[in-house]
């Protein structure tokens, strides 16, 4: 659903195509109930798979990144009080930063 929505929303009108805004409002919808599980899930586990961080949570980088900056959906996100949590905290790992630092040539 994230890739969907940042194809659509980023990739195909950059390729000079126009976006499904139907199909992006179905997945926005698909991951609105996602990140609800999420918060149920949340509210017992520090982290996605557990209390501690593993690739269920990094695997979820990328594609955050893309909703909360350039495909603006970051309510997704902020709208949930522990998913934000989660997301501030994962986002703000040390090893992301400097991903972060890389991409953007700053590294």
């Amino acid at each position: 659903m994230v890739y969907t929505i940042v194809l659509q929303k980023l990739i195909i009108p950059k390729m000079g195509g126009k976006t499904d805004f139907d199909l992006v409002h179905n997945c926005e919808k698909k991951l609105e109930h996602v990140f609800d599980i999420y918060e149920q899930r949340l509210s017992k586990n520090n982290y996605l798979a557990g209390d501690w961080f593993t690739l269920a949570d990094l695997s979820h980088l990328p594609g955050i990144r893309y909703l909360m900056n350039e495909c603006e959906l970051g309510h997704l996100v902020r709208d949930r009080k522990k998913v934000n949590l989660w997301w501030d905290d994962i986002s703000n790992r040390p090893a992301w930063k400097k991903v972060m630092q890389l991409f953007n040539g700053q590294g």
